[in-house]
């Protein structure tokens, strides 16, 4: 008897049905031409094409993030094409973000030949992700592709490449196994050890709950705010995930760290007992030193790789296990601790965050001309919808704007984190929105780093996807230019740009365009971008001279604000 058979296209389609997959990305190429033709036929699966595959790369990652994952992007043309994926494939494995890459591959007979666009593209992203191997034999494309999305969801995540050569995908291929992947859930930990963190809690004065973006990816921020509200605890973000928490909420301090406010910065430091929950205390949260982190504190640390766990400080406990899980474990562990030990450790920190709010106050207030960039920070804050998404760029605005803005449901924040990149926030802020269609999606950029996604506002249009580019134009690459000014005796080179009229190019690609320029401007722009229900761009103009030295560890002991 014939075993029925169908095109490597059709099964590759087939298997991203089953797992759930709505949407992909990437960009047409003729290596895989008939897995579009199944899609095409198919129905089940919405295409967004990018005009750069970074940039489709960006938006899988973004999201991967909403929706949990696996974000799927496909490197469509072989050669150029997927090595264009390495930038975004790096990021998301700095992100430890499940992204799915779907490579073509040059055709089998044609491996080694120095064919026409060919490169060792296995080798190429070992590094960066999580696994990148060769597909080889057509009955096994439907498995491999079903590894690779169980290997990026497993665990902590990230992204997983799997190069298809292009004779596969038009190859006879065995019918997949109907269903979705079954990926594994960690659990909390150990009873002994709930005990073991109850009675380190009772023992201390100054506790402080720092929380990662295990919580976002395991969906525990309920549990997050229900275990603080137990024990009375102040919590802290790491970086790049100030939405772990409500903004406002009486026990969360915001983001800490080098890229936090002080408030939240001070509690690191000085407490004398941290739970570290889905974090991992790595370089962009604490720049690996007691500066930020108290050297005398007992530390718990609670990550869902074992080998995170104490990595860079010392742990007292060091456990493998879920973020949600354990915060779950903890509320009703620890619901009898008595908490009046640290009473005067949460009233110090309540005025603090009273005093902080003020600052943020008259920075709102800041009527100065040009326009400061707290103050348009200020103004976003004030105009975001509290069902917003954010996504941010790297750069000097930016990084300011890390934990001055508002998030009341996560996710509500998207970042570069550890990769530090230009040009990531408008891409992710378009792979959001097709996430979450029925939530705004806002990015927050720098004027150059708009300049490396500017065409992606065709594709913003051409699929319907009413993001918001609030664009922060100091007509520099604001980092650079302050070390240059800081530490280089404002010798600068390379520091200043010009950009077009971004608004002005918006409208040309069909998108709605505005300008704020003075202090007001920007808030009303961003209500009316939002209630338009069209992409739009903001050219917000800013101060070229308010710029701040945020990283310490490059030239010197200055700092920014």
């Amino acid at each position: 008897m014939t075993t029925p058979t169908i095109t490597g296209g059709q099964a590759v389609y087939r298997v991203l049905r089953d797992q759930g997959v709505g949407t992909v990305f990437g960009l047409l190429g003729g290596s895989m031409l008939e897995l579009y033709d199944a899609m095409h036929e198919g129905g089940e699966i919405a295409y967004v094409g990018a005009r750069d595959e970074r940039a489709a790369g960006h938006m899988a990652d973004a999201h991967a993030r909403v929706t949990g994952g696996p974000g799927i992007v496909l490197g469509a043309q072989a050669g150029p094409g997927v090595v264009n994926l390495a930038t975004a494939v790096a990021e998301a494995h700095l992100a430890y973000s499940p992204l799915v890459v779907i490579a073509g591959a040059i055709s089998r007979r044609d491996l080694g030949k120095d064919t026409f666009q060919e490169v060792d593209q296995v080798a190429l992203f070992a590094p960066i992700c999580k696994r990148s191997i060769l597909v080889t034999e057509p009955a096994r494309l439907a498995d491999m592709l079903r590894d690779a999305i169980r290997l990026a969801m497993n665990g902590r995540r990230g992204p997983v490449v799997l190069h298809v050569p292009r004779d596969l995908f038009a190859a006879q291929v065995p019918i997949p196994e109907p269903g979705p992947v079954r990926i594994a859930r960690a659990g909390p930990p150990a009873p002994a050890d709930l005990d073991a963190i109850a009675g380190m809690l009772e023992n201390a004065r100054r506790p402080v709950i720092v929380a990662g973006g295990g919580f976002k990816w395991s969906e525990g921020t309920a549990a997050l705010r229900a275990l603080a509200e137990t024990l009375q605890v102040p919590v802290v973000a790491s970086t790049g995930h100030a939405d772990v928490m409500p903004h406002g909420h009486p026990l969360f301090a915001g983001q800490a760290g080098p890229r936090g406010n002080r408030v939240a910065s001070r509690l690191m430091r000085e407490a004398d007992f941290l739970l570290v929950l889905g974090a991992r205390l790595a370089f962009n949260s604490t720049f690996l030193s007691h500066d930020y982190v108290s050297a005398d504190a007992r530390i718990v640390h609670v990550e869902i790789e074992a080998a995170a766990a104490g990595r860079y400080f010392p742990a007292t406990l060091a456990l493998q296990a879920d973020a949600r899980a354990t915060a779950e474990a903890l509320t009703d562990r620890c619901g009898s601790i008595a908490t009046s030990g640290w009473a005067d450790w949460r009233k110090v920190f309540a005025a603090d965050i009273e005093t902080l709010a003020a600052e943020r106050a008259a920075e709102a207030a800041d009527d100065t001309h040009p326009m400061q960039p707290r103050r348009a920070l200020a103004e976003i804050r004030k105009a975001l919808p509290e069902n917003a998404i954010v996504t941010l760029d790297t750069g000097n605005a930016c990084l300011q704007a890390a934990d001055r803005l508002a998030h009341f449901m996560a996710p509500g924040l998207i970042t570069p984190l550890d990769f530090g990149l230009v040009g990531f926030g408008y891409a992710a802020a378009l792979g959001a929105k097709a996430a979450a269609p029925e939530r705004p999606v806002v990015a927050v950029i720098g004027d150059g780093g708009f300049g490396f996604a500017l065409a992606e506002i065709t594709s913003a249009v051409a699929h319907g996807l009413a993001v918001t580019a609030v664009v922060l134009d100091n007509g520099a690459w604001g980092a650079e230019k302050a070390y240059q000014r800081e530490f280089f005796g404002g010798r600068l080179l390379g520091a200043d740009i010009s950009s077009p009229a971004y608004d002005e190019v918006a409208r040309l690609c069909g998108a709605t365009g505005f300008t704020a320029e003075t202090p007001g401007e920007l808030a009303a722009a961003l209500r009316d971008a939002i209630v338009s229900g069209r992409p739009a761009v903001i050219h917000a103009r800013i101060d070229p001279d308010a710029l701040s030295t945020l990283r310490k560890d490059l030239f010197g002991s200055k700092t920014g604000a």
